[in-house]
C-alpha cells in the first residue's frame, strides 16, 4: 500500500458507521504497514470521526510500536494479530457489529454457521454451484484474548474456507489482500447474514 493506510481505514470506518455496523464506538479496523506491523483503530473512538491520531501501530507480538498521546489500541487487537499471523495474504481486517451478524450467531450449530448456497459465495472464493460452506463461530468472552486463543487454535488446524469468522453475540471479522477485497468480503458475508435472518423470518429452509 503506497498511501497511508490510516486514511483508507478512516474512510472505511465512516462508511461502516453510516451502515449502522460501527455504532457507539464499536468495532475495529486494521491494515498492515509491513510484514511485522499494522495500524489499528484506537480504543473508544467514534468511528465516523477518525483522524490520523486515532490509530495505534502494533507489531505481531502484541506490542505497541507507536501511539499518539492518550491513545491505546482496540481491546480486540489480539484477534487481528491471530488473523495476520495465520493468513499471509491478509493485509486489511474489518471487525464490525451488525445486527444481522449477531442474530446469525444463534443459527450456528457446534461452532459453525452454514452459509446459504448463493451465487454471492463466488465473491468469497467458493466457485461451486451449490456449495456447503460453514463459517466458524467462536464463543464470546469478556476477556478478548481468550477469543483470540480459540481462533488461534482453530486456525492452526484449518483456515476458514471463506475469509471471515463470527463471534457469537459480538460481531463478524472479515479480511482480504487489500482494502477493496476486504470490503467486498465483509459486504458479501453481511448479505449472507441478512438473507439468513429474512429466510428464518419467512420460515424458508436454507
Amino acid at each position: 500500500m503506497h498511501h497511508d493506510p490510516r486514511t483508507h481505514l478512516a474512510a472505511a470506518a465512516r462508511d461502516f458507521y453510516a451502515r449502522g455496523w460501527m455504532l457507539g464506538t464499536a468495532g475495529n479496523l486494521s491494515a498492515r504497514r509491513d510484514a511485522d506491523a499494522f495500524w489499528i483503530t484506537a480504543s473508544g473512538r467514534p468511528k465516523d470521526q477518525l483522524g490520523a491520531e486515532d490509530f495505534v501501530l502494533m507489531n505481531l507480538r502484541g506490542q505497541v510500536v507507536q501511539a499518539p498521546p492518550g491513545r491505546k489500541p482496540s481491546a480486540e487487537v489480539a484477534i487481528h494479530e491471530v488473523v495476520y499471523r495465520h493468513v499471509p495474504d491478509a493485509q486489511v481486517i474489518f471487525h464490525v457489529h451488525s445486527i444481522e451478524a449477531n442474530l446469525c450467531g444463534h443459527f450456528a450449530q457446534q461452532g459453525r454457521l452454514r452459509l446459504p448456497t448463493l451465487e454471492m459465495l463466488k465473491g468469497l472464493g467458493v466457485p461451486d454451484a451449490e456449495p456447503r460452506v460453514d463459517l466458524p463461530v467462536f464463543a464470546n468472552h469478556v476477556n478478548v484474548p481468550r477469543i483470540a486463543e480459540d481462533m488461534d487454535r482453530a486456525f492452526a488446524q484449518a483456515l476458514p474456507r471463506v475469509p471471515g469468522a463470527l463471534i457469537h453475540q459480538h460481531g463478524v471479522t472479515a479480511w482480504g489482500p487489500d482494502f477493496l477485497a476486504a470490503r467486498h468480503h465483509l459486504e458479501l458475508l453481511e448479505y449472507c447474514f441478512r438473507y439468513l435472518v429474512q429466510a428464518k423470518a419467512l420460515a424458508i429452509g436454507v
